[in-house]
């Protein structure tokens, strides 16, 4: 298989210290608007970077894509860019006729009147509106294959299949206990993918209402993670396993929750009171004249970048999926969940937990698709596709998942 990555920031450089170590790949090619971060990554790899080569590449270009697409013989496009980009490299890839894979969909724009109720453009339907198109060319889009949307979702899937037979909810649960020395305040994933989901109207699905929206941060619950993690308190936020699970699976409730806690969500509140969460450019006078600037880019630019924060990082990541229903007659809850040590990724692959636990889900797709093991064509995600291959190779990269029965009841928390 051959690949062209787009991306190598945090995750798309884990993606290449994954892949190094897999027989499956024949060729990568990392591309980035930044050829010296291309060149790094693809340097960093050492005796193993054989079959890696570095581009400079402009996300936004589709022209530009098609053509590296077609000069370097790509079977398969990989998306480790921010949402921003998802629309252009997935119609590049359509264009030239390759498969594609992305971590996160394409952007949701809030319902103009009524944000708070009902949605408005959902996460992913500017590419669920073209999956004619997709399966008319016997190509596949493989979207929110990261960890989060990705695992969770193969994780539903999982449960649906064998575990369960109804279910009355699913609620996917991220929390952690990650501490970073040194910074009062240090988000361990891309601040902008973070305010955009932490600010826009959570998507909750109900089976007799559909798809809905909530205000930020609302249902809050304390909800008690494996690994050490323990109770962490979790608020209702947008993300895509709530938008892509009920087209695959029967479930009475679907959501998402994460874990942020109450300096986080503060100084999210603070940033979107003084519009600094907004993408479109302000005027900003400088010693050169006027210079048109993203207020949230400026935020990101001023934090440290999170892919460079594993050295002083400790703790632990879980993502998981918690499940309510029944089996063969009776009640039952299980959380199906994925722990990732710090201390460990750092070790083994020189990634922090954070972006390697999104950046080894990808690697696995592709490998299974390379096999033959997942295949399909259209707009598809992963719970449209078999979950115990992509298990077993999780477990044989050497982070096995867990299942854990008879979970507690998550507790509504305190007002």
């Amino acid at each position: 298989m051959r690949v062209l990555l787009v991306g190598a920031g945090g995750v798309g450089t884990a993606i290449t210290r994954i892949a190094a170590r897999r027989p499956f790949l024949e060729h990568m090619v990392v591309a980035d608007h930044d050829p010296v971060r291309a060149e790094s990554a693809v340097t960093a790899l050492g005796e193993h970077g054989g079959r890696f080569s570095a581009v400079r590449l402009d996300a936004s270009d589709p022209a530009g894509v098609r053509a590296a697409l077609a000069e370097h013989r790509c079977d398969v496009l990989l998306n480790a860019t921010d949402p921003r980009f998802v629309l252009p490299l997935f119609d590049a890839a359509l264009a030239r006729g390759t498969h594609y894979l992305d971590m996160a969909m394409s952007l949701s724009r809030p319902h103009p009147t009524r944000p708070y109720e009902e949605c408005g453009v959902k996460l992913g339907d500017d590419q669920f509106a073209r999956a004619a198109e997709w399966e008319a060319a016997g190509r596949l889009a493989l979207v929110g294959m990261g960890v989060e949307p990705g695992l969770s979702d193969v994780f539903a899937r999982y449960a649906a299949d064998v575990l369960f037979d109804t279910i009355e909810e699913i609620g996917v649960r991220d929390g952690a206990n990650l501490v970073v020395d040194g910074y009062d305040f240090a988000p361990s994933f891309s601040i902008w993918t973070t305010i955009e989901e932490c600010l826009n109207p959570p998507v909750v699905y109900e089976a007799d209402r559909g798809w809905f929206t909530t205000a930020p941060f609302s249902e809050p619950e304390v909800f008690d993670f494996p690994g050490g993690i323990g109770p962490v308190e979790c608020v209702n936020v947008e993300h895509e396993e709530v938008l892509l699970v009920p087209r695959w699976l029967k479930a009475g409730r679907v959501t998402f929750k994460y874990g942020l806690g109450e300096e986080f969500i503060a100084v999210l509140r603070t940033l979107h009171k003084l519009g600094l969460d907004r993408t479109a450019p302000v005027t900003v006078h400088g010693g050169a004249g006027p210079v048109a600037v993203s207020p949230r880019d400026v935020v990101a630019a001023c934090l440290p970048d999170p892919a460079g924060l594993g050295e002083r990082m400790h703790g632990r990541t879980c993502a998981g999926t918690w499940v309510r229903g029944t089996k063969d007659g009776r009640p039952r809850e299980v959380y199906l969940h994925h722990v990732v040590d710090n201390q460990w990724s750092m070790r083994e692959y020189g990634s922090q937990a954070v972006v390697w636990q999104t950046a080894v889900n990808p690697v696995i797709a592709l490998e299974l698709l390379a096999s033959g093991a997942w295949h399909g064509s259209g707009v598809l995600g992963p719970e449209a596709l078999p979950p115990r291959p992509f298990l077993d190779l999780l477990t044989e990269y050497g982070s096995p998942w867990g299942l854990r029965e008879d979970t507690p009841v998550p507790q509504r928390a305190a007002d």
